[in-house]
């Protein structure tokens, strides 16, 4: 595979985590939690396309008819969390709070919901017996850089806009959860 195809596959991956991180980053952005995010992205996009070469044609069927709906449930879930959470009176006390979505089993299951379509393009990859690794750290890189970018930025928009910067960032969750069953 030429690498500016790469590049442009890369991108093209790394949107979902864009915009993931943007949404996460308007309410969560302290250092530890853009690394976590942001490690956790790219290490995935890196380890899906791994994945989906190994995985054979009846397996790739099973993730791909229940990977959207696990995808969906997930970023819906943290979405309206997070738009209802910032309709609440500021006064809440910190363990009121929306929990963190850079830690545990939400980190893992939205850093699965992101990278499932490299997964698809692993497998894509292997059958067209183009070169694997060079794509997948392409790949892992660019997921990385793309969610510490867009958390960042979701974290000045919001203190510039404030509450309604973190009511729009659940609405893209939800939306983007909505596009995964669509799509």
């Amino acid at each position: 595979m030429q690498l500016v195809e790469t590049a442009l596959i890369a991108v093209a991956l790394g949107c979902d985590a864009f915009a993931v991180g943007m949404g996460v980053g308007t309410r969560f952005c302290q250092p530890r939690q853009v690394f976590r995010l942001s490690f956790h992205f790219g290490l995935f996009q890196f380890l899906m396309p791994l994945l989906g070469w190994f995985i054979g044609v009846n397996a790739f069927g099973l993730v791909r008819q229940w990977g959207p709906w696990l995808a969906f449930g997930l970023l819906f879930f943290i979405g309206a969390r997070m738009t209802y959470e910032s309709f609440r009176p500021e006064e809440i006390s910190p363990d009121q709070e929306c929990r963190d979505p850079t830690r545990g089993m939400s980190l893992v299951v939205l850093s699965l919901a992101t990278s499932m379509d490299a997964l698809g393009v692993g497998f894509s990859i292997g059958v067209l017996g183009q070169s694997l690794l060079l794509a997948a750290v392409c790949i892992g890189i660019t997921a990385c850089f793309m969610t510490w970018a867009a958390m960042k930025l979701g974290n000045r928009l919001s203190r510039k806009f404030g509450q309604r910067m973190e009511i729009i960032g659940g609405i893209i969750l939800m939306a983007i959860a909505v596009k995964l069953l669509i799509a």
